[in-house]
């Protein structure tokens, strides 16, 4: 059985592991206050060409985002993402758990559009009655999107000047984000999102740790004691230094982007074989996320000898799934399921 669901279905890199078992009995400090943790804060701050950039741990993504969105809004605002966004669609509800609304705007494969914010926020505050509702108060985006659409530098730079307009903070999801920067043709780095973004984060779990994400503040001092907030929102982990030393190790000799950059080259080499034999793809694959249409008896064929996600039905004769590849899958796999495609 072969298996393209998801981009996490494998542990750890084996050099994460490695720097695991090397320091397993080391006593350090708990809570992120370790040396390996502050060794990795110093890397990402100079990945992201941000030296003063406020950098903190937590454990997966949903705990991320609904944490820093809560962090960031006041009680009556509200967060405005795609339709499609996770924070909409596969987080449990977590962010309105929270208390605060997602304002959910319609999006072109998964992009928010800078004119859509734009009027959003400018017709909301024109209506008569805007003080009884939820407010803007922040933008969410995710890069790559859920359909493996890659936002460009114009895009983001339109998004980042509509959101300071506004005066409302740019926050993107970067749970995948080592699969955009590593995707070919983009023109968005790590340094830009940092100079465009309030806050992100760079996803570990999804690209070689065995779990962890990295949440960035470019500019600090924008949450005021966010390390009690963490507290309070129990993200805060005992053993930070577990997270601290899967980030070293990535962000050490290049091998976050190197890594990721395999899943690109894994991905593509399945979209040039598909496109040869004639598949149709849902939205213009762009990253390690492919959407492939077939029709319903074909995969009903062949989903007993291969995993991949049912993720829409086109129409009646068609399903579209997905196929995702990842920093550990093997290039023999990949053959395997181009043949049997």
């Amino acid at each position: 059985m072969l298996h393209f669901e998801s981009d996490y279905l494998e542990g750890a890199h084996p050099l994460v592991l490695e720097r695991l078992m090397q320091t397993n009995m080391e006593k350090t400090p708990g809570y992120g206050t370790d040396c390996y943790c502050e060794a990795a804060r110093e890397k990402i701050r100079r990945a992201c060409g941000a030296p003063e950039a406020e950098v903190h741990f937590m454990v997966g993504g949903t705990q991320t985002n609904a944490t820093m969105i809560t962090a960031m809004l006041r009680p009556y605002e509200g967060v405005i993402a795609a339709e499609s966004g996770h924070i909409n669609q596969h987080e449990a509800g977590a962010v309105e758990a929270g208390g605060h609304k997602v304002l959910a705007l319609s999006h072109a494969e998964g992009k928010l559009s800078a004119t859509d914010v734009d009027r959003y926020i400018t017709d909301f505050y024109q209506g008569p009655s805007w003080s009884a509702m939820v407010a803007p108060g922040m933008v969410y985006i995710s890069h790559p999107t859920e359909y493996g659409t890659l936002y460009t530098l114009g895009e983001l730079e339109a998004l980042s000047a509509v959101c300071c307009k506004h005066h409302v903070p740019l926050f993107l999801d970067g749970a995948r984000l080592g699969y955009a920067l590593a995707s070919a043709g983009t023109d968005v780095t790590l340094e830009a999102i940092a100079s465009l973004c309030d806050v992100f984060y760079i996803g570990g779990t999804k690209v070689g740790a065995l779990f962890g994400e990295a949440v960035v503040l470019p500019r600090p001092g924008q949450v005021k004691q966010l390390d009690t907030i963490i507290k309070q929102r129990g993200v805060l982990l005992a053993k930070g230094r577990l997270l601290g030393l899967q980030f070293d190790t990535l962000f050490t000799g290049g091998l976050y982007m190197r890594i990721a950059r395999h899943a690109i080259e894994l991905a593509d080499k399945i979209v040039r074989a598909l496109k040869e034999k004639g598949y149709r793809f849902l939205v213009t694959p762009q990253s390690n996320q492919l959407f492939v249409v077939m029709e319903n008896r074909q995969w009903e064929r062949i989903s007993a000898q291969v995993g991949l996600e049912v993720w829409e039905y086109p129409d009646e004769h068609h399903t579209a799934v997905r196929i995702a590849t990842s920093w550990a899958t093997r290039e023999e796999d990949v053959d395997a399921l181009i043949g049997m495609l």
